[in-house]
């Protein structure tokens, strides 16, 4: 089988500052070729492009202001960002960016404005958008719409909707869908929903680790070398071979980040 990538990994968290060594390690055992590391928040400045130059060439960065870190310094950290992605040729992707309204609406304007900022970079840098959305869909492709045909590509993060969801995010035909361990969950529909109306093409592979661990692994902390257990799970839900996934969702990579 190909090595896979694992396209979202929050490595340089705290959850693995015991045992990244290890962490890694264990991925590679398990054929993870790449992982791919986004920013979240101002703390991100310092930790994301420390992690990816400790292990050069395997972990890749990416740089953005995650919706929920949003706060009323926000159009500081935004500049900091900005200028560290202009000024840094290794960073693949704007993210992790978007909107997220879970919770609260309590930034909601603070919110949408990052978005729009970050969607200018997008396209400003050509590097593709890596999209987290919690109940704001509307909102989210609403500001979306205008940008529909300059928007470089990116992957919509974390997809856990319904057939009609799946649908309006592959409208925007630069886009694909991240899928994690929430796919393996039993309680989870992705696995009659994706084949229903997602093409195998349109896929990338995620852990968002330590986040939501697959099973066999659940309620552990999530790593990249579970991504595997995706992979194995998208094979039986779409009825080939795990190495036609591991093709074909590299190659989705590749057409995306250009990695």
């Amino acid at each position: 089988m190909e090595n896979i990538v694992d396209t979202h990994a929050h490595l340089d968290g705290e959850e693995f500052v015991s045992d990244i060594d290890e962490v890694i390690e264990r991925a590679k055992s398990q054929g993870i070729g790449k992982i791919f590391i986004p920013a979240i928040n101002a703390k991100s400045l310092d930790s994301v492009p420390a992690l990816c130059r400790r292990y050069p060439g395997y972990l890749y960065p990416m740089m953005g202001l995650q919706p929920e870190e949003v706060d009323d310094d926000y159009l500081d950290v935004l500049a900091k960002m900005h200028a560290e992605l202009v000024s840094d040729s290794s960073y693949i992707a704007v993210g992790e960016v978007g909107l997220d309204f879970y919770w609260t609406r309590e930034h909601e304007r603070q919110q949408l404005d990052a978005f729009e900022r970050q969607m200018e970079w997008s396209m400003e840098t050509r590097l593709p958008l890596m999209i987290h959305c919690r109940k704001a869909q509307n909102e989210l492709l609403s500001m979306m719409k205008p940008y529909k045909d300059e928007l470089p590509g990116g992957v919509f993060h974390c997809f856990t909707g319904n057939q009609k969801e799946a649908e309006r995010y592959l409208e925007y035909d630069n886009f694909v869908l991240g899928i994690g361990g929430v796919l393996t969950f039993k309680s989870s529909h992705l696995r009659e929903d994706l084949p229903a109306c997602v093409p195998l093409d349109r896929i990338v592979l995620e852990t968002d680790c330590p986040y939501m661990a697959p099973v066999p692994h659940r309620g552990q902390r999530n790593e990249s070398s579970f991504v595997v257990e995706v992979l194995k799970q998208l094979a039986e839900s779409y009825g080939v071979g795990v190495d036609d996934v591991a093709h074909q969702t590299n190659l989705n990579v590749k057409r995306v980040f250009g990695v």
